[in-house]
């Protein structure tokens, strides 16, 4: 396969796609990579493997033949999502004790599941554990799938009043039959540590005005070039997908840091040459290995979210998980890039425990 054809296969395979929910050495090199600390400031996502997966997959690897000639070395820095959430996740529970030993109050995360989906009720687990390792106290509402909307809304009520939870999280997807927007806005804004309420995703877009929440996951992706010391300001940045929950406050939250940004999405034509003139890619598309290497800018930064399972026969589940960027290419290209799994994932949860904690602070004016 010519380049000019993997290119072109990559761009149908993209105009096709919808948006969704997230190692050759250069010596051109923009952006200074550095690893640094600073104060505390899912992906749920999970799609069936299909013939789009093993196709990407069969892309990835034929491309990768191309851009061996140029390169025989991994050269990007790897943003280490896993460690990052742990240096959070150690702030956090730091100042959970001081505000304990102050005022006697420690946080407290409600988390509505409904329905018996495995991914669903993984994610549900795994925020129960974090809560517990950091000292937010976790309160857990199990449904069943034929559930009404009325009695969802109930629980979201108690919440509401309750002093004690200072945060509401209604696991997604939800069944068909209830209306998730209608669920969402019932939760009220000062407990919205999802951050998807209306007027918080409308403060996050105006000048001048701050959110109360941001949506964890995009809030990751900041933070992460945050602590690895990677410029904004100034700099060309472009967010793959427009997703409310990823890609969209992930646009927003860049422009705030003064980036110019672009956007691509499904409808956008020559996404490759757009991207490629980008010092930053946020990718949140959901399509495996989509993004190339020949979309990628020599010495950019790469925030892969995307988390999609592909066939592996030598896998001992039958799959293994990537990004929505062909690893393998840019990784010899780019600065500085997040691995799947272990890169953006990890941050979203240590987002939401962020994101729980200041609104107990909130709640109890305390600094």
């Amino acid at each position: 396969m010519t380049s000019a054809a993997a290119a072109s296969s990559a761009a149908t395979m993209f105009s096709a796609a919808t948006d969704s929910c997230s190692r050759g050495v250069f010596l051109i090199s923009n952006l200074e990579v550095r690893r640094t600390r600073s104060t505390c400031a899912f992906l749920r996502t999970s799609k069936t493997i299909n013939n789009h997966a093993r196709a990407a997959a069969s892309l990835c690897s034929s491309s990768s033949m191309i851009n061996a000639a140029m390169a025989t070395e991994a050269s990007a820095k790897v943003i280490d999502g896993k460690s990052v959430a742990k240096e959070i996740r150690e702030e956090i529970a730091t100042e959970i004790s001081r505000m304990k030993e102050s005022t006697g109050v420690v946080p407290g995360l409600a988390v509505i599941l409904v329905g018996d989906r495995k991914d669903s009720a993984t994610y549900v687990r795994n925020k129960k554990k974090a809560c517990e390792s950091v000292g937010i106290k976790s309160y857990e509402v199990h449904l069943a799938e034929d559930t009404s909307e009325q009695e969802v809304l109930k629980y979201i009520s108690g919440f509401n009043d309750d002093p004690s939870v200072n945060g509401i999280l209604v696991q997604l997807p939800l069944p068909s039959h209830m209306n998730e927007q209608n669920v969402l806005n019932s939760v009220c804004i000062e407990k919205d540590v999802d951050g998807f309420n209306p007027l918080n995703i409308g403060r996050l877009a105006m000048r001048d005005r701050e959110p109360l929440f941001v949506p964890c996951t995009p809030k990751g992706c900041i933070e992460l070039l945050h602590r690895y010391g990677v410029p904004i300001k100034g700099k060309r940045a472009v967010v793959i997908g427009r997703s409310n929950i990823v890609g969209m406050p992930a646009a927003l939250l860049l422009q705030r840091e003064d980036a110019t940004v672009s956007v691509v999405h499904s409808r956008t034509k020559n996404p490759e040459e757009i991207t490629r003139e980008a010092d930053i890619i946020i990718s949140a598309v959901g399509q495996p290995n989509m993004v190339k290497g020949s979309w990628i800018k020599p010495g950019s930064v790469v925030i892969d979210v995307g988390i999609n399972p592909v066939e592996d026969a030598k896998s001992p589940r039958g799959y293994r998980l990537v990004g929505d960027v062909c690893y393998e290419e840019a990784s010899k290209i780019a600065s500085a890039i997040t691995p799947v799994p272990g890169g953006v994932g990890p941050m979203t949860i240590a987002m939401l425990l962020s994101n729980t904690l200041a609104a107990a602070k909130r709640a109890n004016n305390f600094e």
